[in-house]
């Protein structure tokens, strides 16, 4: 079974935020599973469910992430899936 992970995305809205934080995504070859997004007063908010079957690349994942945060005013995070449902569980 692959891993999977979560990725969460915050700020402000502004234009293209989708198409960077995907592009990294598609450029280590991870698939998104499932994704979400919503505008909440002027913050945007996306949570994603990607493959993670290579977890030795999440630090240059983390790298590039890193970049897209600065450039873009962002917060971005990624979590194993299984990490989040247990940080996650009442």
């Amino acid at each position: 079974m692959n891993k999977r992970a979560v990725v969460t995305v915050v700020g402000k809205d502004k234009v293209g935020i989708i198409a960077r934080v995907t592009g990294v995504l598609a450029k280590h070859n991870m698939n998104i599973h499932d994704i979400s997004q919503t505008i909440l007063q002027d913050y945007f908010t996306m949570m994603m469910i990607v493959d993670m079957a290579d977890q030795n690349r999440i630090d240059q994942l983390l790298e590039t992430f890193e970049l897209v945060e600065k450039e873009m005013n962002l917060t971005i995070s990624i979590q194993l899936e299984d990490v989040f449902q247990a940080m996650h569980r009442i």
